[in-house]
């Protein structure tokens, strides 16, 4: 009998919400298919650990943290809890650098028309890949007083990084439409232009696989007119935290925005939202993409039909457009998302 050892995180504002019923679909699961079983171990990661014991991640709990199968996280940070350079504090961004979690997977896939904002547009479902431990973000932690007269960030484009992201690229498209779209900024700036050059090398090695290639500013538009177009989207890190924002605008919001960030030894999985505080504890938050977070962990588990439940679930609850949450225009609550979800499973 399979068991999953999960690091749960809830983290900080609705990541308590949303991890709660998370778990309450991975037990219906086990409900459901007495052959899976799932062990969760819950750590103390985020803003308010800060507050506790002035570390938001633990040395030690890190260490915890990667002895487990894989970890579901709910969302950390809190606008009022800052560093003091005034950066907000992102333990989830040190928890990929830390493991090598370089490939994040980000799916945005419609559901309902009535969730899009664009007018006559029935089917969207694309993958962005972004890179998750260099681009813009590799000298995130440097600091610059206000008394310095300029402050830097630097773009790390590594050969090592852009293959082992590109392969990842290439290697998900396989398994869909075979199609690879590459976003850089190539026109301008010279890192960009040694990034698609890798890409071409390894393109090359997918002879199978139809590729395409956008600035990122292009790509903002196409995204909003034709996004039924895309299949695999493949990116630098910056370019890819904006750009899945953007997506899972097309689908209904970050409320329906689940995302993994794989390593070599490790995975994270966790919705694309952030920790909300204005509305933590009222019972309002949409759980889904936590829940569909959940089921790419299973996918990435090797357990793919236990995916593809919570995947059908969630197909099934959506297929109803009254069955949505606030944030969508509705008024099931977060409890009440989870339990619909939960009901399709056992059904």
């Amino acid at each position: 009998m399979p068991t999953l050892n999960i690091a749960l995180l809830p983290g900080d504002g609705i990541g308590v919400d949303v991890v709660r019923e998370t778990v309450r679909v991975l037990r219906a699961l086990e409900s459901a298919r007495p052959e899976l079983q799932f062990e969760c171990t819950e750590y103390s990661v985020g803003a308010g650990e800060y507050l506790k014991s002035g570390d938001p991640l633990p040395p030690d709990t890190l260490a915890k943290i990667a002895q487990h199968d894989a970890i579901l996280l709910g969302a950390m940070g809190m606008p009022s809890v800052r560093w003091p350079n005034g950066v907000e504090m992102t333990p989830q961004i040190d928890i990929r650098e830390k493991l090598d979690l370089y490939c994040g997977l980000r799916p945005i896939k419609l559901y309902h028309p009535n969730d899009t904002p664009l007018k006559g547009t029935e089917f969207i479902d694309f993958l962005l890949v972004r890179e998750s431990t260099e681009g813009l973000f590799w000298k995130r932690s440097d600091q610059y007083p206000l008394s310095a007269t300029e402050a830097f960030d630097t773009m790390r484009i590594s050969r090592t990084g852009s293959e082992r992201l590109f392969r990842s690229a290439f290697d998900e498209a396989m398994k869909r439409r075979k199609k690879v779209t590459l976003v850089d900024k190539a026109n301008v700036l010279p890192s960009m232009a040694y990034f698609r050059g890798i890409f071409d090398e390894v393109a090359r090695e997918y002879p199978e696989v139809e590729t395409e290639r956008y600035y990122v500013d292009a790509m903002s538009m196409f995204l909003v007119q034709r996004p039924q177009t895309f299949d695999v989207i493949v990116t630098e890190n910056m370019f890819g935290d904006i750009l899945s924002d953007l997506a899972a605008g097309l689908v209904g919001g970050l409320g329906m925005a689940p995302s993994a960030d794989i390593g070599p030894k490790h995975a994270v999985f966790q919705p694309s939202h952030g920790s909300a505080p204005d509305i933590a504890g009222k019972g309002i938050a949409n759980p889904v993409a936590t829940i569909l977070s959940a089921a790419m962990m299973l996918e990435w588990w090797k357990q793919p039909e236990a995916a593809a439940a919570i995947e059908s679930a969630v197909s099934a609850v959506f297929a109803d457009p009254q069955s949505r949450t606030r944030d969508m225009g509705g008024s099931l609550t977060t409890e009440e998302m989870g339990m619909r979800i939960v009901e399709r499973i056992l059904a």
